[in-house]
C-alpha cells in the first residue's frame, strides 16, 4: 500500500523521487559536457515558427493580433509551458540512456526536442497535449463568463471624465510610493513621476495592487484599479461581446476536435483582447506599462489597445540580461528575448538598447532613459568618515532550485559568492574601511545553507554593516565612497550614473574584461587587482577632499 500511495503525483515521496532523478540529470549532463542542451532546445523553441499553424489563425478569434498570432501562441507557450517544468522534465529523461519525456508540447516541439538528442515518449506526450488542450479551451470558456458576469456587475453606465492615465501591471506594494520622513521611495511609479519624457496628458496612474491607499506624488493622482482594463458596461457591449463569445468558444472547440488546437490553447487571452475591443477607447489607459520580469509574453489584449491608440511600453528595470561572454564567443541570448515584439522599449543606456536590438532584429523602438527605480525604501544609510564600500550581490540558491533552472554556467553558487564577499571583507579591513552589505532581496529558506552560514559570520564582522533589502539601492550607494557589485548586477551601473567609483569583483577570474554584459563596467579580478583598486579609490577620494 505504501508503495502505491508513493506512486501519487504530489506525495512527498513522489517529490523527492523527481528531485532525486532531476539532480542526477545535472550531474549527468555536466559530466558529458552538455549542460548548454537545455538552454539550446528552448533557444529553438524561441525562435523556430509553429509551421502546424502557420497562416491558419482566424481574425475573428484573435482580432488586431491575427498578424502576429503565431509569435503570440510562441510567446504563450515559452511561458506556460518552457519554464522550469521543460527543465525538469528534461533533466529527468538525462538521468538514464533510455528514459523518455513525457511533457505536454505539441508535435512541432516534440521533434526539436527529439532532434536535440532527448527520447521522446510519443503517444504520452501527445495524451497529455489533448489534456491540456481541453484545459485551456474549458478555462477560456469560463473566462468568458467571467467577463460578462463583471459587465453585468458593474451597471448599465459608464462615467468618463476625460483625463488620461498610466497603469502599470505586475507591481507589488514594494514598488508603489512611500514615504520616509519628507523623502519619497526610488520605486517606479516615483521614477515615472520625475520622468521628463512621460506623456504630459497622462494625469493618473493606476496599478493592480488592491488596497493601497490613494496617493499623490508630484502632481500625478496614484490609486489601485484590479485590472488593467474597465469591465464592460451597457447594453450595447455586453450584447456585442456576448456574440461574440458564442461563436469563439464553438469555433475553438470545433478546431481543437480536428487537431487545430492554437484557438483553443489562446482562448481565454482573445477573450480578454476582444474586451478591449469592445469597451471605449478613451475608457483604456493612454499608456500601458509592462516591466521585465514578463518579457516573453506580449498579452493579446494590448494589440487591440496599441490600435486603438495607447501606448504600450516595455521598461527593464534590470541590465542583468545576458550570458557571460565564452572564450569562443558570446553564447546565445537565453530563450524568449528572441521572441519578444513589444512596440516600444525603455532601456538604461547605449549596450542595453543595443541587446534589445539585436534580440529584435532591429524593430525595436528604444528610449535610452537612464536607470529606472523599481523598489526600495529611502531609509537613509549612516555615512561615515573614510572608506564606505557598498557591496551588493546575488543570494545563490538552494542546489535543488539552482540546478533546475539548467544554467550552463555555474557561477550563482556559494563558492563564487561567498568567496566574493569574504575577499572583499579582507581588501576592505586592510584599508580601514567599512562594508555597506546590502543583499539583493530575503529569499529565506530558499538561500543556500551555506550562504546563510556566511552570511551570519560576516554579518558579525566589525566592519561589516549589514543593511535591510528593502533599503534602496541608492540611499546605500550615497552613503558610501565606492561601489562593488557582484557580475553584472545593476547596482553598478546606477553607482555610475550618480558619479561614484563603480566595478564588478570576479573571484573567479571567468568574466573577461571586455564582456559587453559589463557595460564599460571595469571587472576587477582576484584579490591583487581588488586590493589596488580600491587603494586608488581610497586615495583618489582623500585627493579631492571627499
Amino acid at each position: 500500500m505504501f508503495r502505491l500511495l508513493s506512486l501519487i503525483p504530489g506525495s512527498a515521496t513522489w517529490r523527492r523521487k523527481r528531485l532525486r532523478a532531476t539532480m542526477r540529470g545535472y550531474t549527468a549532463l555536466r559530466a558529458a559536457s552538455r549542460l548548454g542542451v537545455i538552454g539550446d532546445v528552448k533557444n529553438d523553441l524561441t525562435e523556430a515558427p509553429i509551421p502546424a499553424c502557420t497562416g491558419k489563425f482566424s481574425a475573428a478569434v484573435f482580432g488586431a493580433a491575427a498578424g502576429s498570432a503565431e509569435r503570440a501562441l510562441r510567446q504563450y507557450l515559452l511561458i506556460q509551458l518552457g519554464g522550469v517544468n521543460l527543465n525538469r522534465a528534461l533533466l529527468m529523461a538525462a538521468a538514464a540512456p533510455r528514459k523518455s519525456i513525457c511533457y505536454p508540447m505539441p508535435g512541432d516541439w516534440r521533434r526539436i526536442v527529439r532532434r536535440h538528442g532527448f527520447q521522446v515518449s510519443e503517444w504520452r506526450c501527445a495524451i497529455y497535449w489533448s489534456a491540456y488542450v481541453f484545459v485551456m479551451w474549458s478555462y477560456g470558456a469560463t473566462r468568458t463568463l467571467r467577463i460578462l458576469l463583471e459587465g453585468l456587475r458593474s451597471g448599465g453606465s459608464r462615467t468618463l471624465d476625460g483625463s488620461r492615465y498610466a497603469y502599470f501591471l505586475d507591481l507589488s506594494s514594494g514598488n508603489l510610493p512611500s514615504r520616509c520622513g519628507e523623502q519619497s521611495s526610488h520605486d517606479v511609479v516615483s521614477w515615472y513621476a520625475q520622468w521628463p519624457g512621460r506623456n504630459p496628458e497622462i494625469s493618473s496612474v493606476r496599478h493592480g495592487v488592491v488596497g493601497m491607499p490613494r496617493i499623490e506624488v508630484s502632481g500625478l493622482d496614484v490609486s489601485p484599479q484590479k485590472k488593467p482594463l474597465p469591465p464592460l458596461a451597457g447594453a450595447q457591449e455586453i450584447t456585442a461581446y456576448l456574440r461574440w463569445s458564442l461563436a469563439a468558444i464553438v469555433r475553438s472547440a470545433s478546431d481543437a476536435l480536428r487537431g487545430h488546437w492554437w484557438h483553443a490553447v489562446m482562448l481565454s487571452h482573445a477573450a480578454v483582447a476582444a474586451q478591449a475591443r469592445h469597451v471605449p477607447a478613451e475608457a483604456l489607459a493612454k499608456m500601458y506599462l509592462f516591466n521585465n520580469s514578463g518579457w516573453i509574453y506580449r498579452p493579446l489584449w494590448t494589440y487591440e489597445a496599441e490600435r486603438r491608440g495607447c501606448d504600450i511600453v516595455m521598461y527593464f528595470y534590470s541590465t542583468n540580461c545576458e550570458p557571460f561572454k565564452r572564450a569562443d564567443g558570446y553564447p546565445p541570448m537565453y530563450y524568449g528575448y528572441r521572441s519578444m515584439n513589444w512596440p516600444r522599449y525603455l532601456v538604461w543606456d547605449d549596450y542595453q538598447a543595443d541587446f534589445v536590438s539585436r534580440a529584435t532584429d532591429g524593430a525595436a523602438r528604444l528610449d535610452v532613459v537612464g536607470p529606472i527605480w523599481f523598489q526600495g525604501k529611502s531609509t537613509d544609510v549612516d555615512a561615515a568618515s573614510g572608506l564606505s564600500v557598498a557591496v551588493f550581490d546575488v543570494t545563490p540558491t538552494r542546489s535543488s532550485w539552482y540546478r533546475i533552472l539548467a544554467l550552463e554556467s555555474e557561477f550563482y553558487v556559494p563558492d563564487t559568492v561567498n568567496t566574493f564577499l569574504e575577499q572583499i571583507q579582507d581588501a576592505v579591513s586592510r584599508q580601514r574601511g567599512r562594508m555597506l552589505w546590502k543583499h539583493k532581496r530575503n529569499i529565506g529558506r530558499t538561500a543556500h545553507p551555506w550562504y546563510r552560514s556566511c552570511a551570519e559570520r560576516l554579518g558579525n564582522a566589525e566592519n561589516v554593516v549589514l543593511v535591510d533589502p528593502t533599503v534602496s539601492a541608492m540611499k546605500v550607494i550615497e552613503a558610501a565612497t565606492v561601489t562593488i557589485s557582484l557580475p553584472f548586477t545593476s547596482t553598478a551601473l546606477l553607482a555610475r550614473h550618480m558619479g561614484k567609483p563603480s566595478a564588478y569583483y570576479d573571484p573567479t577570474g571567468t568574466v573577461q574584461a571586455g564582456d559587453r554584459a559589463a557595460h564599460g563596467i571595469p571587472v576587477l579580478s582576484g584579490p591583487t587587482d581588488l586590493g589596488t583598486w580600491l587603494h586608488h579609490c581610497l586615495h583618489s577620494n582623500e585627493a579631492t577632499g571627499g
